[in-house]
């Protein structure tokens, strides 16, 4: 079953070769949001999040900030926690069902669930403005399989802007297996190799 599915993806050599392109252009990390911005996540104020434009920040082990501390109620009503993925490689996609970017990009994450998780690899939607109904719909209508945070308050937002900011729609980030964001892609996912490759050096790391 992996090697069939390892053979619809792209060779680990196409895959590291995206990696090389991205880790040349990397950004040192440091204060990556403002006082002004958190306020705005938790007035519900949408001005902090932009059009993505699907750039990429990949975060070296050594500067990685301290693990995200998250949780909620899920579209489907269950009570999440960010310490039950500790030990796995986490995938986080904020989205919202109006956005048409997240639309677009639904079922790509979908199948590169699919594909990652025999490996340990896990998703999680953070929904950043519907109610539960409304993510339900949305998680029906495009066959997405894995949960979705319902994030009205902005919580699991808050969370994350002290060290990577998620101040696009959609943002997806790739958390360790410490809970460290170690990857960002700022807007929709342009071309999935891209995520399979981050998703992949942070794999490495394990091995």
């Amino acid at each position: 079953m992996t090697s069939v599915r390892r053979s619809m993806r792209r060779s680990a050599g196409s895959r590291m070769a995206v990696v090389t392109g991205i880790t040349a252009a990397i950004l040192v990390l440091s204060a990556c949001t403002t006082d002004s911005l958190s306020d705005q996540y938790r007035s519900g104020d949408q001005k902090g999040y932009i059009a993505g434009d699907g750039s990429v920040l990949e975060i070296p082990q050594e500067q990685r900030s301290e693990p995200i501390v998250f949780g909620g109620s899920t579209d489907d009503g269950s009570a999440i926690d960010s310490a039950t993925y500790l030990g796995n490689v986490l995938v986080v996609n904020f989205w919202y069902a109006a956005c048409a970017p997240c639309r677009y990009e639904a079922p790509d994450l979908e199948a590169t669930y699919q594909a990652y998780r025999d490996e340990g690899v896990q998703f999680i939607g953070v929904n950043v403005r519907d109610q539960q109904a409304t993510a339900r719909e949305f998680a029906n209508t495009f066959g997405v399989s894995y949960p979705s945070v319902i994030d009205t308050d902005a919580s699991a937002q808050l969370a994350f802007a002290g060290q990577v900011a998620p101040n696009a729609v959609p943002t997806t980030l790739v958390l360790d297996t410490r809970g460290r964001v170690a990857a960002r892609i700022l807007g929709r996912i342009l071309d999935v190799s891209t995520l399979e490759a981050l998703i992949d050096r942070v794999l490495e790391e394990t091995r």
